[in-house]
């Protein structure tokens, strides 16, 4: 019963914080007059990763590295095969230019850098979390600086306004990262104690219960973006998850201490998200050109389906 509350609480906590952190994160963002993919792609993929940076963090300090990566990869699996196919079985999404560029080709490649280092090394080691903090900050600051270029040069007004004031953002900003703080405390404490006592493996509970659980804001932002119009939100969000997801989260964790592979079925899992990575970059680029349609959502959502009984009964 206690377990279930643990997960219960924990996840209620990682979505209201999550809701908080993602509406602070846009006003503030509004504010600094950025593009919706730019404000997507960084402060809203920023906000939504949180509940798997604080999960990957709570997780490595109890020497549950099974947990950080069933978590990172287990949520970018989710976010490509749940999350964007759910949105698109809702509403058809129309990809910017700037994604099949630029912003898309990153996160593949940033994937198949990851997949190096683990079958090299069987870890992530500590040097590496330097390293990945500092792509994606460069990676970020020229995406920003091409944004606000763009809008100087066209000189365009953007057609959003925020409603809320510096401070108010700010506070909703704060409170939501500690709801995220004592939602990944509650999660991981339950998840591992599921693990335990009923001899199942900390990855397969990390890449179910706890994936789909910090995937929650992803899922609200991208439907709501979605329906609203704003496809540029939506996809941006998903895309600069899984980087932040990839870059930010195994990063900053790495930082405190090497992330070792001790389940093999991890790999396993790596090799499908790349193999998402992929499949949705052949749905970005062809069948038709430049849109997820309700049947590519539908595909996606099906292989969903199936890596979770694969990995329930592995």
């Amino acid at each position: 019963m206690n377990t279930l509350l643990f997960i219960s609480a924990g996840l209620i906590l990682l979505y209201i914080g999550g809701e908080m952190l993602v509406k602070g994160s846009v006003e503030i963002a509004i504010k600094a007059r950025i593009s919706k993919l730019v404000v997507g792609i960084t402060v809203v993929s920023f906000a939504t990763s949180a509940p798997e940076l604080f999960v990957s963090l709570k997780a490595i300090f109890l020497d549950s590295s099974d947990i950080v990566f069933g978590n990172v990869i287990g949520s970018n699996i989710a976010n490509i095969a749940l999350v964007l196919s759910l949105t698109s079985i809702i509403v058809n999404i129309d990809i910017s230019k700037k994604t099949l560029n630029i912003n898309y080709p990153f996160l593949l490649i940033s994937s198949i850098l990851i997949g190096f280092i683990l079958f090299y090394f069987n870890s992530i080691p500590q040097f590496f979390g330097v390293i990945f903090l500092a792509v994606l900050f460069f990676f970020l600051t020229y995406i920003v600086k091409e944004s606000r270029r763009e809008q100087k040069e066209s000189n365009s007004e953007l057609t959003y306004q925020g409603s809320l004031s510096t401070l108010k953002s700010v506070s909703m900003l704060i409170f939501g990262i500690l709801l995220l703080k004592f939602g990944a405390d509650f999660l991981v404490k339950g998840a591992i104690d599921i693990a335990e006592y009923y001899n199942v493996s900390e990855r397969v509970v990390a890449v179910t219960i706890i994936a789909i659980g910090t995937s929650v804001p992803e899922l609200v932002t991208s439907i709501i973006a979605a329906l609203r119009k704003e496809v540029d939100l939506a996809v941006g969000n998903i895309v600069g998850s899984n980087l932040f997801n990839l870059l930010a989260v195994l990063g900053t964790t790495a930082l405190f201490k090497n992330i070792s592979v001790s389940d093999p079925n991890i790999l396993m899992d790596y090799v499908l998200m790349l193999f998402l990575t992929i499949i949705l970059g052949f749905f970005m680029y062809f069948l038709p050109k430049a849109k997820l349609t309700r049947l590519k959502g539908i595909i996606l959502l099906l292989i969903y389906i199936a890596y979770l009984i694969y990995s329930i009964n592995s």
